[in-house]
């Protein structure tokens, strides 16, 4: 709901809220302008020395005194024409002409009215309001996405655009949230739909004596009022003896006698009218000249917000099934539940969709995350989703189990089928998790678990069979996993280890084939998309039709897409990799792995792996050109066969990108050890690295990294931490095959 409403607003007022967040952003710098040119010191100033200065420019109409200090002074010059004066409030003196329609006059009617009167306040109340909906609604949005409070400063993960929309967002949404409400109650109090808490008219004082006005410094009620009090000084006016001053304050407005000086009825200021200026000092900054900018800083940030934020819309949008007849949940007897990474798994689960809906059923189709609160008329529920990683849950149903917690909906009938590849050691394993979590929450299997290996057409026709039978409605599924778009790449060099240890390796550097220097190599190249270490490329082997994914150990700005790759028995790809000589071609295509990447900052990194895991490890220690503390931890074999990448971490550490380097290598006569044992033997060095603020990436294997780990809780447990504590923080980062 809170995203729904969230989009509703962007798409509809994007335009006018960063007009209105902008100018906004223009004014907030007017109040720390008006400090720096007001004058410290002026205590022991009255407003009747102001007021006796004031008079020697004409005739004087009023004396102002902003919230940040300055003083101006409107008069009547002597040809009869108006003129505004700005007299130091330290000094008294005049300082000179005050440009009543300056540069921040211009964008002050701009930002109240967009210069079209009481339609344009309107129109800029609704902006406030629609930013107040967007900052409250992100807000939510933001707290669930990042796993609640204690997790809101946690590390942001997503695509690129994700990441800068929720890092941009919690650094401003306090001071969106206040500007929107203060400036949507400004707006009420302009259309005069609320009250400031002023009179609406001052009744004349009684007890004016009437005679003849006496000079201004012998006042008693405007020489006994110090000047820091003074918002306005109206004068009486001239030659009408029976007028008097009209004296507000920050506690009131009083009157006074311009014969005998007396203060006469001074009314204080109410609750109103204290609200009033106490929200309007929160929503200018004016008075408080750091706040301002702060607000002025936040509202910055909603012009780069609505960019990104459309960029995640469209992409959702582009990713997302368009289906035709998709029943609303209370209405629906069945329901099916997508959670997917890549967007795969939503072709099968329209092709399931179409054929109830054939069938005459009505279907209601969502994400995981979209679990409603109850399906009233449901008979059957099925649960379609991927495994993303080591057995984690895809970004479509991170939200799931904790939604399920909450379930008060009965106990429906449902199936759950599994998408994964065989060939990782956690095949399946969410599917599993969840089929184990619904049968808890009293759900009612009327299928077993099923899975689809490599999305496997032929494996999903015969579950679909299997459905049918069991629910009584005879289904013929058909669906073939659409392939990404490839890009053409040719293997410009190979280097090879490992063969004397049984695990042969190879490193592969394909180029975009180009006909004109290394510009048209990097033109072609970008055919595949901006791309960093640490993401992966997918690569479609002849004779099959599941791309296999290898992390990435260069950037599309080094002009080559390279590769490790271990040699597996039976493994298609591996296998057709392994064969490939220089000139030889592949088709490719780049996946974005961007919860896998440095931390921005200075603070240490510490890279741990084993194998072809050092891949996307190489690529983060070669891009650290700002010599960034970058400790690498790496296991293998043998150093004389399988030291993978050897003399280019030589090189970086004489570059002094690389600062450690510290290897174990399990084939060896002496010093025998693995990696998590080298982690343990370290343990001091890891925990000062800890205490500094480190973040920890571990690439590799199932068990490697399980080992790891092991010794990690070891190593941080005297500082009173964990790996859970730290993968909270996005200090612990694991990219496990």
């Amino acid at each position: 709901m809170f995203r729904r409403i969230h989009a509703a607003f962007a798409l509809a007022a994007s335009v006018l809220v960063c007009f209105m967040a902008v100018t906004g952003a223009v004014l907030a710098v007017n109040p720390a302008v008006e400090t720096a040119a007001a004058a410290s010191g002026q205590a022991s100033l009255t407003v009747a020395d102001v007021a006796t200065v004031a008079t020697t420019l004409g005739e004087v109409e009023r004396i102002v005194r902003t919230a940040s200090g300055n003083v101006i002074a409107y008069v009547t010059a002597a040809d009869g024409s108006a003129a505004a004066y700005t007299i130091d409030p330290a000094t008294g003196t005049v300082l000179g002409a005050y440009d009543t329609g300056g540069f921040f006059s211009f964008f002050t009617e701009l930002h109240r009215s967009l210069f079209l009167g009481d339609g344009g306040r309107t129109v800029a109340g609704l902006a406030a309001a629609a930013l107040a909906i967007l900052a409250l609604s992100g807000m939510v949005m933001l707290v669930r996405r990042l796993g609640g409070w204690r997790h809101f400063l946690g590390l942001a993960r997503g695509t690129s655009p994700q990441r800068l929309h929720v890092n941009l967002a919690r650094s401003a949404v306090a001071g969106l949230v206040l500007s929107a409400i203060t400036g949507v109650y400004m707006s009420l109090v302009t259309l005069g739909f609320v009250g400031d808490g002023s009179a609406a008219f001052l009744p004349f004082p009684d007890g004016v004596d009437g005679g003849p006005p006496a000079a201004i410094a012998a006042l008693a009620g405007l020489q006994e009022t110090p000047l820091t009090v003074l918002r306005e000084l109206v004068f009486p006016y001239p030659g009408d003896t029976g007028d008097v001053f009209t004296l507000t304050t920050s506690a009131g407005t009083g009157f006074v006698d311009q014969a005998t000086g007396a203060l006469l009825d001074f009314i204080p200021n109410g609750f109103g009218q204290r609200l009033y200026e106490a929200i309007y000092l929160l929503h200018t900054g004016a008075g408080a000249w750091w706040l301002g900018l702060l607000l002025g800083l936040a509202a910055l940030t909603v012009p780069v917000m609505a960019v990104s934020g459309i960029a995640i819309w469209l992409r959702r949008r582009r990713g997302q099934m368009r289906l035709r007849d998709n029943a609303r949940p209370g209405s629906a007897d069945a329901v099916i539940l997508v959670g997917t990474e890549g967007n795969t798994t939503w072709g099968f689960a329209g092709a399931l969709h179409a054929a109830l809906v054939a069938s005459g059923r009505k279907v209601h189709m969502a994400t995981m995350n979209g679990l409603a609160r109850a399906y009233p008329r449901a008979e059957h529920v099925f649960v379609l989703t991927a495994t993303h990683g080591d057995g984690a849950a895809p970004s479509s149903a991170r939200h799931f189990l904790a939604r399920l917690a909450r379930w008060k909906g009965g106990r429906p009938g449902f199936t759950v089928l599994g998408f994964g590849d065989r060939s990782f050691p956690k095949f399946c394993a969410y599917a599993t998790e969840i089929e184990t979590a619904l049968a808890a929450k009293g759900w009612v299997p009327f299928e077993p678990m099923a899975t689809i290996d490599r999305q496997s057409s032929h494996a999903f026709e015969r579950w679909g069979t299997a459905i049918g039978e069991a629910i009584g409605t005879p289904l013929t599924l058909v669906h073939t996993a659409e392939q990404p778009r490839t890009t053409g790449l040719v293997l410009v060099e190979r280097t090879d280890y490992g063969t004397d240890v049984q695990a042969p390796t190879v490193v592969l550097r394909f180029a975009a084939p180009a006909t004109a220097g290394k510009r048209s190599a990097l033109r072609a190249l970008g055919r595949l998309g901006r791309f960093e270490p640490g993401d992966l490329v997918g690569i479609v082997a002849p004779g099959t039709s599941v791309p296999r994914y290898y992390s990435l150990a260069s950037a599309a700005r080094d002009g080559i897409v390279e590769i490790c790759v271990r040699k597996q028995p039976g493994g298609l790809c591996s296998e057709f990799l392994h064969a490939l000589e220089p000139g030889d071609r592949i088709a490719a295509f780049v996946k974005r792995n961007p919860d896998f990447r440095p931390a921005r900052g200075k603070t240490p990194v510490v890279l741990i792996g084993a194998g072809t895991g050092i891949a996307p490890l190489i690529g983060f220690i070669g891009g650290n050109r700002r010599e960034r503390p970058m400790y690498l931890y790496w296991g293998g074999r043998d150093p004389g066969s399988d030291f993978l990448y050897g003399p280019a971490l030589a090189r970086l550490q004489r570059e002094r990108r690389l600062t450690a380097l510290v290897t174990a290598f399990s084939r060896v006569v002496t010093g025998r050890a693995y990696v998590q044992d080298r982690i343990r033997e370290d343990a001091a060095t890891l925990r000062a690295l800890v205490r500094r603020g480190a973040q920890i990436m571990v690439c590799g294997g199932k068990d490697m990294a399980a080992g790891v780990k092991a010794a990690i809780e070891e190593v941080v447990a005297p500082l009173g931490t964990s790996v859970s504590a730290l993968k909270a923080g996005g200090r612990y980062l694991e990219d496990v095959y």
